[in-house]
């Protein structure tokens, strides 16, 4: 018996995880930690007469660790919409190998052989 199942019997499923702007939310994150970074460093010797120093090493951590789930986030969203666009393109593609994207009707004009593309002899490729 697992712990969801002792609190919900198994009877609902867990529900779908918020997709936000999460670039946006991490760099606000991060502002916030600079912010308080920058007010307490001129405080500095109050802070280490009451033994808090770490008040303002934790808000430094703050920042790096923001700056580096900003690094983090924004390659997410890269291999996110690389995926997408993958997933997209195999899509568009008949399993025969025949397309079914724009560009891939007869009446697109760049198959091969078509005479109508670079190379094809027809004197409108510029050389």
């Amino acid at each position: 018996m697992g712990l969801m199942n002792k609190w919900t019997d198994g009877e609902r499923e867990a529900p779908e995880p918020l997709e936000g702007n999460v670039v946006r939310t991490v760099v606000i994150g991060t502002a916030a930690w600079f912010v308080l970074f920058v007010v307490q460093l001129p405080f500095y010797g109050w802070f280490a007469d009451g033994g808090h120093e770490w008040w303002i090493w934790t808000c430094a951590a703050g920042v790096g660790l923001g700056l580096f789930g900003l690094w983090y986030v924004r390659r997410r969203e890269i291999a996110i919409a690389a995926s997408k666009a993958a997933a997209m393109s195999s899509t568009e593609t008949e399993p025969d190998g025949s397309g079914t994207g724009p560009g891939s009707g007869p009446e697109s004009g760049n198959r091969p052989g078509s005479g109508n593309g670079p190379g094809s002899g027809d004197g409108t490729d510029a050389e």
